[in-house]
């Protein structure tokens, strides 16, 4: 039986972390592992296993990170680990500068060592304890280089006061060692924590509490988390909106700014749908729930930017391959380094030693882990804020790939706001036949019906008979069209003229109405392309894309599209399964997405390479697509691309310096040419110009 656990875990400070954690996990027999260092949040699925939380619990504390809840906040937190380190750190320092200086006792070797011993201390059971658990654990992280280069800097300089060796001292190495890596993880800590700022924006959107109408009419206040569907909810102006619900009446404008994108309220009247999270500028509804709120909308989006480094991109493979290797190799690198410099070149066994503990300190895997993982939360983070969703990193790089934009035309490309142009009666009967269409049209979804229902309701133009044949079964054929049966027997079809009238060999009206195999009516639909679409079209050209309309609807209509957009290449009266193999066709050609409204156009979706809805939220849509644009237009989409690209411009930028860096700084110190000191200096900001450039995209014009 799955049962999900999520903890809160502090300590984390990088990807190597985060694999520490799962490894252990994954020892333990647990599924559905998703260790975030970047949120502090871990979570696993029993899935029959039966190992304790409180083991759990235990396995991370001992790992040298902190499970959060388990008792009071520790003391030696990094911030005072940092402080003391410095305080002790500084006059070691000064007397390394200042070695002319008539400060005798700084000089004192013992001195030294009773002022380092407090430093060496606190790395020793911070970097000790997480590097000794790793390796019990089966893996390596930068905090083993750091505890060997600190404690073969002590160890040394120990051995040369007991020998009484001024030049095999130097404990100021080893204490800077330490305060500088720490300053660099506190560092990287507030750092990292710029990265998930969309999702502590998007969390101060969630409401505590609801005022609820009672069956009685009372009103009364309680707390969110007890929203059921179907409540109702009074919501007035200043208030944010609970869950995602529908509007029983009232008036509003509603802004919906922190989840859509859009800068201008909307305004909602009876009948519409409004959005868990977003505020009433003016006015008040009465809305019915339709979530609770951990279904709606905007927890889904939380939760889509949280779990954004679960799918890693495949530019991130070799460097996960490279850093599981990473601190074996470098030790190796040391220990050949100190071994040739003292033995073969022939250098001082001091300057080997720190030549070799300067290789140690200055190599930072944790680079190369922090490259994919923060440029990705930033860049998923700045699409959420623009009402654009997206499933994983893996996506960001793929979007920026795609080459064929493949596009839905009703709905998508067009309003979906359909007015009847003229029905053509080839019978008697009109209200009869009126009657019967609306009735089977009210059992579809697709947008047409909706707005054929609409009309007819609305209307006055198209009169129907409340007394017509009684219907008693309607079934929906998706891309076809629906079929009914009467009392009688008689089956009725109401679709493109292939399915509800294959019997006439002419024909280009857009609906066919038909009875057994007589027609009955033909009915004609006017619908507006969206104003937005034309320069949509226009930008992804620019960009070197290639725009196709894919569509259902007749010839001469889907053309006519298409010589407004400047399309060169589509596709009419296409059914179903004709949909899946041009996009497949496409895809096989060049990297393809399929941009429909999530709902009628799910399979193609699915068979794209990455799948776009044009959703105004719907579940359907959350499931079908990789990238869902809220507010159901295209105007996000030039954005959504936009952002796409400089991300995966980001993680290249990141992982350029991660490599360069490493593969720059070795030989250096391997060479002699950089001090342990400077090294440590060195590495301790390699990862913070990692995730400044991630930080950077936060603001980056695009």
């Amino acid at each position: 039986m799955k049962n999900t656990i999520e903890l809160k875990v502090d300590g984390m400070s990088c990807a190597s972390c985060a694999a520490n954690i799962t490894t252990f996990l994954e020892k333990k027999g647990l599924k559905e592992i998703d260790v975030n260092f970047s949120t502090g949040e871990v979570r696993f699925a029993q899935n029959g296993a039966d190992v304790p939380v409180e083991d759990i619990r235990e396995g991370i504390n001992k790992l040298g990170y902190k499970v959060e809840g388990d008792d009071k906040k520790p003391f030696w937190t990094l911030e005072r680990r940092l402080i003391v380190s410095a305080i002790f750190t500084l006059p070691l320092l000064l007397a390394h500068l200042l070695m002319m200086a008539d400060i005798h006792i700084l000089h004192d070797p013992w001195v030294q060592f009773a002022i380092c011993l407090p430093v060496y201390l606190i790395g020793f059971f911070y970097f000790g304890k997480t590097s000794l658990n790793a390796v019990r654990n089966g893996t390596t992280h930068m905090d083993v280089l750091i505890f060997i280069g600190s404690t073969a800097a002590f160890v040394y300089s120990v051995i040369g006061a007991v020998l009484n060796e001024p030049n095999y001292i130097f404990f100021e190495t080893s204490a800077m060692i330490i305060t500088l890596v720490l300053l660099g993880n506190y560092l990287e800590k507030r750092a990292v924590k710029q990265t998930t700022t969309a999702i502590e924006d998007l969390t101060r959107l969630q409401v505590d509490w609801a005022r609820k109408i009672m069956p009685s009419g009372t009103v009364v206040t309680i707390e969110a988390d007890e929203v059921l569907p179907g409540d109702w909810l009074q919501v007035n102006e200043g208030d944010k909106i609970p869950v995602d619900g529908v509007v029983l009446e009232g008036h509003a404008d509603v802004d919906e700014a922190m989840l859509t994108g859009e800068s201008l309220p909307a305004g909602k009247t009876k009948n519409e749908q409004v959005i868990g999270g977003s505020i009433i500028v003016s006015g008040n509804l009465t809305i019915a729930a339709t979530s609770t709120t951990r279904e709606t909308v905007l927890s889904q989006m939380i939760e889509l930017v949280k779990s954004a480094q679960q799918n890693k991109p495949q530019i991130q493979r070799l460097a996960d391959r490279i850093s599981a290797v990473f601190v074996p190799v470098v030790l190796i690198i040391a220990a050949l380094t100190f071994l040739v410099s003292s033995f073969i070149i022939g250098i001082s066994m001091q300057q080997a030693m720190l030549n070799s503990i300067a290789v140690l300190v200055i190599s930072c895997p944790c680079a190369m882990g922090l490259a994919t993982p923060t440029a990705v939360m930033v860049g998923v983070g700045r699409l959420a804020k623009n009402g654009i969703l997206v499933k994983g990193g893996a996506t960001v790089e793929v979007f920026s790939k795609i080459k064929n934009f493949v596009f839905d035309k009703t709905g998508t490309l067009t309003t979906g706001d359909f007015k009847i142009k003229n029905i053509s009666y080839h019978v008697d009967n009109q209200e009869e036949i009126n009657s019967l269409i609306l009735k089977m049209e009210r059992r579809s979804s697709h947008p047409i019906a909706q707005s054929l229902v609409k009309e007819f309701e609305e209307g006055s133009r198209f009169r129907t008979n409340g007394a017509a044949t009684k219907i008693l079964k309607v079934q929906e054929l998706k891309g076809q069209g629906l079929t009914a049966e009467d009392d009688e027997g008689n089956t009725y079809r109401l679709g493109a003229r292939r399915f509800a009238a294959p019997f006439l060999s002419e024909g280009d009206a857009p609906l066919y109405f038909s009875k057994n195999e007589t027609l009955l009516a033909t009915i004609e639909i006017e619908d507006d392309v969206k104003k937005e679409t034309a320069s949509v079209m226009d930008y992804l050209r620019t960009e070197g894309k290639t725009p196709v309309i894919l569509s259902g609807d007749r010839e001469a209509k889907t053309a006519d599209v298409a010589r407004q957009l400047h399309i060169e290449k589509f596709y009419a009266q296409q059914l179903p399964s004709e949909k899946l193999d041009i996009i497949d066709r496409l895809s096989a050609e060049a990297p393809t997405a399929m941009i429909g409204d999530g709902i009628n156009d799910a399979p193609a979706l699915a068979k794209a390479t990455l799948g776009i809805s044009l959703s105004n939220a719907s579940q359907a849509a959350m499931q079908s697509a990789q990238i869902i644009l809220l507010n159901g237009n295209l105007d996000r989409l030039p954005r959504a691309l936009a952002i796409s690209n400089a991300t995966v411009q980001t993680i290249k930028q990141n992982l350029f310096w991660a490599f360069a860096y490493n593969i720059v700084a070795i030989p250096i110190a391997a060479l002699g040419f950089l001090n342990p000191m400077w090294g440590a200096l060195f590495m301790a900001f390699s990862d913070v110009v990692v995730i400044g450039n991630s930080i950077r995209l936060k603001g980056r014009k695009v």
